[in-house]
């Protein structure tokens, strides 16, 4: 591969890096050509973007970003293939559809600012929420307590009225 060629996917990983706050490294060795091609597809459904990458080109892009990614140095071993994704849990439950196949297998993820390295990590990934997850959270927290205080005044009508139709009786 020719040196303009290599420094030309080194800058496109780091633009990925930079676009997408969330990534996955995958191994995938061992998959054939009708797997993986049915994993990009899962991967485009599911809006990620897979990218089978050399090793040393990835450790260039991550040399190279603002972010100190030294934590994942270590797994850049063998076949990697890098998810990169806008929520940070949708890969992860990609790949916990794969877990009993063992391919392909979590290597480690850059998500929420924060290293998970490591296939043990799968669950810890699976379980953190997206941002429009904990907005729905947020939303029926606080629609709780309006929703008891209505229901309150209404049942409240209704002793109301009870008590008003046995004093009307009682007279």
């Amino acid at each position: 591969m020719k040196k303009e060629l290599k420094d030309t996917i080194v800058v496109e990983l780091g633009q990925k890096l930079t676009e997408y706050p969330h990534f996955y490294l995958v191994d995938v060795t061992g998959l054939n050509a009708e797997q993986t091609s049915n994993l990009r597809r899962k991967c485009f459904k599911n809006e990620i973007k897979m990218v089978v990458v050399k090793n040393t080109l990835l450790h260039k892009a991550f040399e190279a970003s603002e972010i100190d990614f030294s934590p994942l140095y270590d797994s850049l071993k063998g076949n990697t293939a890098v998810m990169f994704t806008q929520a940070a849990n949708v890969p992860a439950k990609l790949l916990k559809e794969y877990k009993k196949e063992g391919i392909p297998a979590l290597k480690a993820a850059y998500a929420e600012e924060g290293f998970f390295v490591g296939a043990d990590k799968l669950e810890e990934l699976v379980s953190i929420k997206s941002k429009n997850e904990l907005i729905a959270d947020v939303v029926a927290l606080l629609q709780s307590p309006v929703k008891n205080v209505v229901s309150g005044l209404n049942a409240g009508g209704k002793i109301h009225g009870l008590l008003d139709a046995i004093a009307e009786r009682n007279k």
